[in-house]
């Protein structure tokens, strides 16, 4: 009798373990992940466009509609213009120039709940379905949780610009980012594990490698949300001499020390740029070392893809840079990083566990 009702529990949980669910629960989150990678880029854009204070409140319900008469309209550009950021930046703007930035932001955000209701409601049919194994359904929820909390987050980035700054704070803007990489990382390993349930290399040191180059991938684009905070890529712009100097100056103007790397632009840049040095040769490194490895043809060509998106990255930066950091080009170069993330994971997991 004990041996039967762990079954039968097991049942009325769900099991969810043909090859044709996981497939199912794998594309579901893996456009899940499309939206977060859209919505990174959606965020550079209000960012590089000053747009990201013209929404001077936070609605989650409410807020889903934009103004819809003039008298709306007329209120909401009355509330930015009482913002620091409206005079230093924007003053003598138009309501037509308003509601050019006021867009960005309101489908900055509309995207976020899109991603919301995309995740929450196909996860409530594969749970009522039982198509979900047990083990996978509170990975599931907690994903949705962290993705809630983000919006807190980001109206958290938002309100540190709206009173003593005509910015907001960059520890801030870090934090939001950060949390975004996160989910967006998580949800794609997740969707791996499903699609790639069996994978085994043995190739640790391989393993290790990719690792390596996950995590500094990571570092650097944390240090870019501090050089964009600071907007330290407007300043210095030649390479791979800073200003005709290997180490700025200014670097250590700040005390303590610490302060530097987070609120001293020149600090900032250099350190985004020795960080992005340091992940193209951890890549090469990798790179090199796949031809000697045994490797599945996948793990082989998710290496070989993350060398390639780790060099065009590197090329996006210092053009970014060269030109001034040119919209096109900035947006790119932040799409560039996401990708880079992307492809380190995907190579990571293709080089197996590490039992």
């Amino acid at each position: 009798m004990s041996m039967v009702r762990p079954a039968r529990a097991a049942r009325a949980i769900g099991v969810g373990d043909s090859a044709r669910d996981r497939r199912a629960i794998a594309a579901w989150l893996l456009a899940c992940a499309a939206m977060v990678l859209v919505m990174v880029a959606l965020g550079g854009i209000t960012r590089l466009t000053e747009s990201g204070l013209s929404i001077t409140d936070w609605r989650p319900i409410v807020g889903v509609l934009p103004p819809l008469n003039d008298a709306q309209w007329q209120a909401a550009f009355d509330a930015y213009k009482q913002i620091p950021q409206y005079d230093a930046i924007h003053a003598g703007m138009t309501l037509a120039g308003f509601k050019t930035i006021y867009f960005w932001e309101w489908f900055h955000r509309l995207w976020g709940r899109l991603i919301g209701v995309v995740f929450l409601l196909p996860f409530l049919y594969f749970l009522l379905r039982r198509r979900i194994p047990a083990s996978l359904a509170p990975k599931l929820m907690l994903l949705f949780l962290f993705g809630a909390f983000q919006g807190a987050v980001g109206w958290w980035m938002v309100e540190s610009g709206l009173e003593h700054r005509i910015e907001v704070s960059q520890y801030r803007l870090a934090a939001h980012l950060g949390m975004a990489i996160v989910i967006y990382g998580a949800i794609l390993w997740v969707a791996l594990d499903l699609l790639r349930p069996d994978r085994r290399e043995a190739a640790p040191g391989m393993r290790r490698g990719a690792g390596a180059v996950l995590v500094l991938a990571a570092v650097t684009l944390i240090a870019g949300a501090f050089v964009a905070g600071l907007r330290a890529g407007l300043i210095d712009n030649t390479f791979p001499l800073m200003d005709g100097h290997l180490v700025p100056p200014a670097w250590g103007n700040l005390a303590p020390w610490w302060r530097n790397a987070f609120e001293n632009a020149e600090a900032a840049q250099f350190d985004h740029r020795v960080l992005a040095v340091v992940t193209w040769l951890a890549a090469l490194a990798l790179f090199v070392a796949s031809f000697k490895a045994r490797l599945s043809r996948f793990a082989r060509g998710a290496v070989h893809a993350l060398f390639t998106l780790v060099t065009i990255q590197a090329g996006l930066g210092i053009a970014t840079l060269l030109l001034v950091v040119p919209l096109p080009w900035a947006l790119a170069h932040q799409l560039g990083a996401t990708l880079v993330i992307t492809a380190a994971l995907v190579a990571r997991h293709a080089l197996g566990s590490a039992a």
